[in-house]
């Protein structure tokens, strides 16, 4: 993928020639006609996925950790997505949603105590950064209900390890001007991909450009505004929200897109938080993804309590062709594709994408289970 980002305007200046009768040389006296130009710009399109919460909990690094047996490192997340790395790497741009903070090179990881509003305190390894960057990830979400789970080092040390590994962010800060909405160029497309929260585990920093955390839709809409302003001709917005377990929207959930929709028009709207899959259905003409459920967790296993709903194994890759009309205006066609985590090693798969003897029988008995379970909540996954 070729992705350019911009801080500054980006020209829609189409350059255009007319075909004309010209002699091709002197020197041959050979004349002939120059081949025709478009006076049209060809119509652009691409195409993009966005994944559902990234969350290394204790079995996940426990597989990372045998996936790096034999090797220098201490964790390797990579195999983790293997299945699903070649749909990564097919689509455009591939945005992940990294829930938790990511810590330095060696830095202990796990749990760092309970917040004060319920939850715990976790950090992520450094190396999970480029585990996401190999498995076909361009761009990560940040704004989450943990994103200060470690306070402003934890946010700092989240975007270090994600730019040395080549990922671009939003939703997150390390200073005012990076807190500045980026458009990015893909495939001729003037992108702007934006990331907020609407709760925290703990007090805000100080600053509050550390954390795109936001408590009415009119907050979204001016950042939509200012980046279509800007030049951006594609608005993809990641929404991190906070009931957990329902496999449909809250109703203050719903009640907030609703009103965020009617004040600007997103191209694609992406939520995360409840750690289970809900539909997806369209919003005064936004296609919405209520929930993507989660891409990688330590739940489905009895030891996680409420956690444990089987649900949370599932999740979906927002899928989307941007294409440009004759209007000048994008069309979106959505794409939903199943994720499935299998429970012991957990691999991450694409079960109705991949062909059947991909998997061991006991591997197909668990991937049928989450196909059962997600195809009434949305009928047409891929």
């Amino acid at each position: 993928m070729n992705v350019r980002v911009s801080k500054v305007l980006l020209s829609s200046t189409f350059l255009v020639a007319s075909a004309v009768l010209l002699p091709v040389t002197q020197a041959t006296g050979v004349t002939g006609l120059r081949p025709a130009v478009r006076l049209d710009p060809p119509l652009r399109s691409f195409s993009l996925v966005a994944t559902g919460d990234v969350l290394t909990e204790s079995p996940v690094t426990m597989a990372a950790a045998a996936f790096a047996t034999g090797t220098a490192a201490q964790f390797d997340f990579a195999p983790v997505f293997g299945p699903i790395t070649p749909m990564l790497s097919s689509v455009d741009i591939a945005i992940c949603h990294m829930e938790m903070p990511i810590g330095t090179p060696g830095q202990r990881i796990g749990v760092y105590g309970r917040s004060p509003f319920g939850g715990n305190l976790i950090l992520a390894p450094y190396e999970i950064a480029d585990g996401l960057h190999r498995a076909g990830f361009d761009r990560c979400s940040t704004a989450s209900n943990h994103s200060n789970d470690l306070g402003v080092p934890g946010i700092d040390s989240t975007l270090a390890a994600l730019d040395a590994a080549g990922i671009s962010h939003a939703g997150t800060a390390s200073s005012p001007a990076g807190s500045s909405p980026s458009i990015m160029t893909v495939n001729g497309v003037r992108l702007a991909h934006l990331s907020y929260t609407r709760y925290s585990n703990t007090v805000l920093p100080a600053d509050p450009w550390r954390i795109n955390y936001v408590t009415t839709p009119a907050q979204v809409a001016a950042d939509v505004n200012a980046v279509r302003a800007a030049g951006a001709e594609v608005v993809v917005v990641s929404l991190h929200i906070s009931k957990e377990l329902l496999s449909a929207p809250a109703p203050d959930d719903r009640q907030f897109v609703v009103d965020l929709t009617a004040l600007t028009h997103i191209d694609l709207l992406v939520e995360h938080g409840p750690h289970v899959i809900q539909p997806v259905e369209q919003v005064n003409g936004t296609w919405v993804y209520w929930s993507v459920g989660n891409l990688i967790s330590g739940m489905g296993v009895p030891s996680t309590g409420k956690y444990a709903d089987l649900r949370t194994l599932d999740g979906i890759a927002a899928g989307a062709r941007f294409t440009e009309t004759a209007s000048g205006s994008f069309a979106v066609e959505p794409w939903p594709v199943l994720l499935c985590v299998e429970p012991f090693t957990r691999l991450v798969y694409a079960p109705l994408s991949m062909p059947a003897g991909s998997f061991p029988p006991v591997v197909r008995s668990e991937m049928d289970q989450c196909i059962q379970r997600s195809m009434p909540v949305v009928p047409n996954l891929h």
